[in-house]
């Protein structure tokens, strides 16, 4: 049991496959990244650092609860560039971006779930099962450019992460944050089973995602990690009250 604390008492609404993701992070100072999160967001923290992740993956298998996939629907490419936060006790993800090739996916993902989603034209290539050349150039004129243009690789057996260890912490997070245009806090919950972990090797020609938020990366080697594949339930957004 990796969750760190109990399944939502309603039922998911949406379930996922998410293929060939890399975790991709860097620590960034606190000082730095607080005045680009809503004020709302207390950043988490490991040893005292924040840090941002990119992800690149595809999905598959996207539906909601009690329907069949769709061929149009069900599976396309998306990059993240995240941080993250924690709200009484619960730590998750906060997405600056969420870049996919799905106009449509991008434009109901907005609505429904107040997220940062922004449409980019992404290609994903995957040789001999482990090796992926993946190049995402944004195309949404709702946020600056950003792109990513890598290939990424598994260079381990799988593992699990160990609760309290750095690769735990970035990997194994069961919500998303998000904040509406009225200010409103937002909880999302997810359910998986554990990540099954790879160490990773990558060779990133372009990353400007977190650049065209205002971030600069630090010159140092991401940690990286990699996982082949992994199902997700997802649950509608829950509304906080933190007055």
């Amino acid at each position: 049991m990796s969750r760190p604390w109990p399944l939502p008492d309603k039922p998911w609404i949406m379930h996922q496959t998410w293929n060939d993701l890399l975790f991709a992070h860097w620590p960034i100072p606190v000082e730095l990244l607080r005045p680009l999160l809503p004020p709302q967001l207390p950043i988490d923290t490991f040893n005292g650092s924040a840090w941002i992740g990119v992800v690149p993956f595809h999905m598959s298998g996207v539906r909601a609860r009690g329907t069949p996939s769709l061929p149009y629907f069900s599976a396309f490419p998306e990059i993240n560039l995240r941080t993250y936060v924690s709200i009484n006790g619960k730590s998750g993800v906060f997405f600056f971006s969420l870049d996919a090739f799905h106009r449509a996916a991008v434009e109901s993902a907005r609505f429904a779930f107040h997220l940062p989603y922004l449409y980019a034209h992404i290609e994903v290539q995957v040789q001999d099962r482990h090796t992926v050349h993946y190049r995402s150039i944004r195309k949404d004129k709702r946020a600056n450019q950003g792109d990513f243009i890598g290939v990424y690789r598994p260079t381990s057996e799988i593992w699990l992460a160990a609760p309290g260890t750095l690769d735990y912490w970035l990997t194994e997070r069961y919500c998303l944050y998000c904040v509406d245009r009225q200010g409103k806090v937002f909880r999302g919950e997810i359910d998986h089973q554990p990540w099954p972990l790879q160490s990773a090797e990558a060779s990133i020609e372009v990353n400007t995602l977190a650049q065209s938020f205002g971030i600069e990366l630090p010159n140092i080697s991401p940690i990286l990690h990699f996982s082949k594949k992994i199902d997700v339930k997802i649950w509608l957004l829950d509304p906080l009250n933190l007055s």
